[in-house]
């Protein structure tokens, strides 16, 4: 058992290349759906988005993969008098990793354009405050690549409060193995759920439960999977793990999470997960996530009699310029592969 790690280096460039900030999903789920429709799985869309796909198992239990394309991104907020824009967060940018960046502008008539995100002192031969004004939201804007000089002629190219600015992810993949982009956070694993797809159709193995891979559009913001499909009684969250301060968890790991901000994961799901790491050999890290939640804390929240695990494969620099490796993508396939076999 091995990631087929051409079939995911291809997936993860191609979701990555599509701007997918939470609420502005179809086209990356578009994508998802002619992988999944390729290798001739039964699935269905939910009215909020997400993407759901199904396999049966040997045993009448139903379970959960969960995973997220929804990224994080910004918004037009409003116009400025000299023709930029000003602009809101759609999840938890590091707005500082964000000044200089180039973005693109959807508006709701299908045209696209470009920019750079700046702070508002971005010139060091003219502001004072160039390399020490706080960058956050009140002190950015948008520079449109068009000839504005005025809020109306911003207007006029059909620009409006609510479009979504997507910035690049600089998607490098090294030939030592080293994935560097941003939206790691949760592409990568959405690429390894579909790389399990495709591994488990090519080789004719058939889970120890049903599953229901579930591919959602809202994490970000909380409430990706505060609606779950009926009879789902465990949802394993493949997403990813933390690197930092009081962490273990590495770039070549696969992270067990035993808790986040919301709270304990279940106890026995955690262990089971431990024991299967152990059983393969598999590279594992344990850690806790104090600001962190993810899809399994939405559907606790919402309500429903499930339980829950979080896995993934370690992740530096968060929410910024974020990098993992190729050996912690194998790990996470790994693991995920023994928990979907295992009795």
């Amino acid at each position: 058992m091995k990631l087929p790690r051409e079939y995911f280096c291809k997936v993860l460039k191609e979701i990555l290349a599509i701007d997918s900030p939470t609420g502005f999903t179809k086209r990356v789920t578009a994508k998802l759906e002619e992988y999944v429709k390729e290798l001739g799985y039964p699935y269905y869309f939910t009215n909020k988005g997400n993407l759901i796909v199904e396999m049966s198992g040997k045993s009448d239990k139903n379970i959960g993969i969960s995973t997220h394309v929804d990224t994080l991104g910004l918004a037009v907020r409003g116009f400025s008098s000299d023709g930029t824009l000003t602009f809101i967060r759609v999840g938890g940018a590091i707005l500082p990793t964000l000044d200089g960046e180039y973005c693109r502008i959807y508006t709701r008539d299908g045209k696209v354009y470009t920019g750079t995100i700046l702070s508002n002192a971005p010139a060091i031969h003219v502001h004072d405050e160039a390399q020490k004004m706080e960058r956050k939201a009140e002190n950015m804007h948008i520079r449109l690549d068009e000839e504005v000089k005025s809020d109306e002629d911003v207007k006029k190219l059909g620009i409006l409060a609510g479009d979504f600015i997507c910035y690049d992810t600089k998607t490098v993949i090294t030939d030592n193995g080293f994935i560097k982009s941003r939206f790691l956070d949760d592409k990568l694993s959405a690429a390894i759920s579909i790389a399990m797809l495709k591994y488990l159709k090519n080789e004719a193995i058939t889970p120890s439960h049903n599953v229901k891979f579930l591919f959602s559009t809202y994490e970000e913001l909380g409430h990706g999977l505060a609606h779950l499909p009926e009879g789902i009684s465990e949802i394993l969250a493949v997403d990813m793990g933390c690197i930092g301060t009081d962490l273990t968890c590495t770039e070549y790991d696969v992270s067990i999470c035993a808790a986040d901000s919301t709270g304990p994961y279940d106890y026995d799901f955690t262990s089971r997960l431990i024991e299967l790491a152990k059983t393969a050999e598999i590279s594992y890290a344990v850690d806790i996530y104090p600001h962190y939640g993810s899809d399994v804390s939405a559907a606790r929240n919402a309500g429903h009699d499930v339980i829950g695990g979080l896995i993934g494969p370690g992740l530096s620099a968060s929410h910024g310029m974020e990098r993992s490796h190729i050996k912690a993508c194998e790990s996470t396939f790994e693991l995920l592969y023994a928990y979907l076999t295992s009795p």
